[in-house]
């Protein structure tokens, strides 16, 4: 299968927003947008100057399967970004492709940003994620219950991975 990152859009923000608002999915990524125009909106919004925030499509075999982002976009912060993902093409889960795409954006937005660290919040029951997450060097720092649920947050040293 063939991995590659895309270009987003507002009309593909507001697709993939309508692919993830699902039980399965909301119940392990909660989702700031309510509807898919706010979605388009929050897109728009990322293409400002000084925008703190950027993605791009997750494609496989050339449809768009997922997303890949970052938000809280602070260089000079730590950690200078947090990021988060979603293959929302169910058939595709357990298949390395939000790993493989998290592979691939993190080289981009730390050369596009100058980022030396970022940061990821997943649910603690959220095996995939942790895995996802582990697979691309990142390392447990914190164990939290945030309303009434047990997360995890996980960094990245970039510069440390370069190496």
């Amino acid at each position: 299968m063939d991995i590659v990152l895309g270009s987003r859009t507002a009309e593909s923000a507001a697709h993939s927003f309508e692919q993830m608002n699902t039980p399965a999915i909301r119940a392990t990524l909660p989702m700031k947008a309510k509807t898919a125009e706010e979605a388009a909106e929050d897109f728009r919004i990322s293409q400002l100057p000084g925008a703190s925030s950027f993605g791009r499509t997750i494609l496989a075999d050339g449809r768009h399967v997922g997303d890949v982002w970052c938000y809280g976009i602070d260089p000079d912060g730590t950690p200078g970004a947090m990021v988060s993902y979603c293959v929302f093409e169910r058939a595709l889960w357990g298949q390395s492709v939000a790993s493989t795409a998290l592979a691939r954006f993190l080289p981009e937005i730390a050369g596009k940003y100058g980022l030396k660290t970022v940061g990821a919040f997943t649910f603690a029951d959220n095996l995939s994620s942790i895995r996802i997450l582990e697979k691309n060097g990142f390392q447990l720092m914190e164990e939290f219950v945030e309303d009434g649920v047990p997360s995890r947050y996980y960094q990245l040293d970039l510069e440390q991975k370069k190496a």
